[in-house]
């Protein structure tokens, strides 16, 4: 008897109702998530372009990043700029844009299922970036509202258009044998790929027009309108002996473009001076108010100080040295009248940032704090200011240097803690006494002979008094440093090295005004900046 046909050619067990393979599955889902992924993008280009187009419109994008850091846990900063450096904001933009689209792709394939619950997650996100917008107080609620609404509906039209080319998976429908096959037609495809391709390129150009727009909405427009008065205190011109001339040497004052840039503002704040204030609050005995024109008529006068961030590593750059132009401190603490107890100085910016500092350090007769409005005899460039921020010699510029400056309020150190000290940051922050190796830059080849070493240190507003450097671990060797402008400043340094074949390594260190020697034990910035000597090593021959 012969056997049944269908037993030899058996290939394994009937499947299982209700069970899709995995590659009809995935079949099922691409498209859902790419459609999904592809109206957040519209989304968020639609409202990045309302931005760029209608002045005063937030971007939404830079809201939720806003929120993002007002919610990080203690060490995230610290741990963003060694990861990314001076684009840690970048890096934070690119991963709110990453997380919206992954959620928004989950929301396609969501919604192949259960429409309403996948469009109200576009409406979530909608509601979130709104609320974020709100929280700062430069926006207009009507303009934050509107672009969250056109952002939603944009991205919601997208998400339709595109799942209507979108099918959904392949479902059984009859004995376990027969599946309803409800994959598309190859022109239905080919459409889709069409419609994705073509949304994606208008995402890319809307998002990168709306963004160009952002970019140069920023006050530099406001700025390069303004003049500020002659200060009628001005410092005489750098004699010789102050600057140094070597190649590749940072220079003695940094040009404004040059100019580090550090604070927690992902889009330069637009602040119009006629309509900006300055008010003197808290424990004062006559609570004061400025206006841009009356600051610009009190007496100005000039300094250069050397400011630096405590998120500066060892050998970095986040350090700079500029000519300052501004109103005392003193002068307008004193015509306030700080009350007995006001132990301390906090200073707040349009966006809501927050610094504090010890009223002692400020009104020591060692040292002039100051209200800046001229940076190297220029308006203070947009984002590093305009139009007033405070400059206090000696201190970390995360708990004095406040830009976009709103008020100063006199309060006690236990009332207050500015806006880093809670994130683990120490609220006394001196500047550390640091120096630099500028040339030969760090894994250099230099040929044998004499080859200049160089570079820069600084411990304001205590002074440098001497800079060292070693070669390999031999004895140290005094470099010649540049006259100081002030104890507030930095130097330059140079020494001449006969250099012989080989790799050598190169150190150095300071000596400040007190004549505390930089010391060689490393540290990271937290929580009140990075410490050790500068090595670098170098190939010669």
């Amino acid at each position: 008897m012969m056997a049944d046909v269908s037993d030899a050619h058996d290939t394994g067990p009937a499947p299982v109702r209700g069970w899709i393979p995995l590659h009809r599955a995935l079949n099922g889902i691409w498209r859902p998530a790419v459609a999904g992924a592809l109206a957040a993008g519209v989304a968020i280009a639609a409202s990045e372009l309302v931005a760029g187009l209608v002045s005063g419109a937030p971007s939404l994008v830079a809201a939720i990043g806003s929120l993002v850091i007002s919610l990080q846990p203690p060490g995230a900063k610290d741990l963003m700029v060694n990861l990314f450096g001076t684009n840690d904001k970048l890096a934070l933009i690119v991963g709110v844009v990453a997380v919206a689209l992954v959620v928004a792709a989950a929301a396609g394939v969501l919604a192949t299922r259960r429409r309403l619950l996948g469009f109200a997650i576009f409406v979530a996100f909608g509601l979130l970036a709104g609320a974020a917008v709100l929280r700062d107080p430069l926006t207009s609620q009507a303009l934050a509202v509107g672009n969250a609404f056109v952002a939603v509906a944009a991205g919601l039209v997208a998400l339709l258009g595109l799942l209507a080319l979108a099918p959904r998976p392949a479902v059984e429908t009859g004995p376990a044998d027969s599946m309803v096959d409800q994959r598309t037609p190859e022109w239905t495809r080919r459409r889709f790929l069409i419609a994705s391709a073509g949304t994606l390129g208008g995402v890319i150009v809307a998002g990168g027009v709306g963004r160009s727009l952002l970019d140069q909405e920023h006050a530099d427009a406001i700025v390069s309108s303004s003049k500020i008065p002659a200060a009628l205190l001005a410092v005489p011109p750098l004699a010789a002996d102050q600057a140094l001339a070597t190649p590749g040497l940072t220079p003695l004052v940094v040009p404004n473009a040059d100019f580090y840039k550090i604070d927690t503002a992902l889009f330069v704040p637009r602040v119009d001076p006629a309509t900006w204030k300055l008010d003197v609050t808290g424990m004062v005995a006559h609570p004061l108010t400025f206006t841009y024109d009356e600051l610009l008529a009190m007496p100005l006068y000039e300094q250069y100080v050397t400011i630096a961030c405590v998120s500066n590593q060892v050998g970095d750059h986040l350090v700079g040295n500029a000519l300052w132009t501004g109103v005392r401190l003193k002068d307008v603490l004193e015509t306030a009248g700080v009350q007995p107890g006001a132990t301390q100085i906090v200073g707040r910016s349009v966006d809501g940032f927050t610094v504090g500092f010890p009223t002692a350090w400020a009104m020591a007769p060692e040292r002039e704090p100051m209200i800046a409005v001229g940076m190297n005899r220029e308006p203070l460039p947009a984002d590093h200011g305009f139009p007033a921020r405070l400059i206090v010699p000696g201190l970390y510029g995360y708990v004095s240097a406040t830009k976009w400056l709103a008020s100063i309020e006199l309060t006690t150190r236990e009332a207050v803690d500015g806006y880093w000290v809670p994130l683990g940051w120490a609220k006394d922050a001196p500047i550390l006494t640091q120096s630099r190796i500028d040339v030969p830059k760090s894994g250099a080849t230099v040929d044998p002979g004499t080859v200049d070493i160089a570079g820069v240190a600084w411990a304001p507003d205590r002074g440098i008094m001497a800079v060292e450097v070693r070669v390999d671990d031999g004895p140290w060797q005094a470099a010649r440093i540049s006259r100081p402008i002030s104890k507030a400043t930095w130097v330059q340094w140079t020494l001449s090295w006969n250099a012989t074949s080989g790799a050598h390594n190169l150190e150095v260190r300071a000596t400040d005004g007190t004549a505390d020697v930089q010391t060689d034990q490393l540290s990271d910035p937290a929580p009140d900046g990075a410490r050790g000597h500068h090595r670098i090593l170098v190939m010669v021959g």
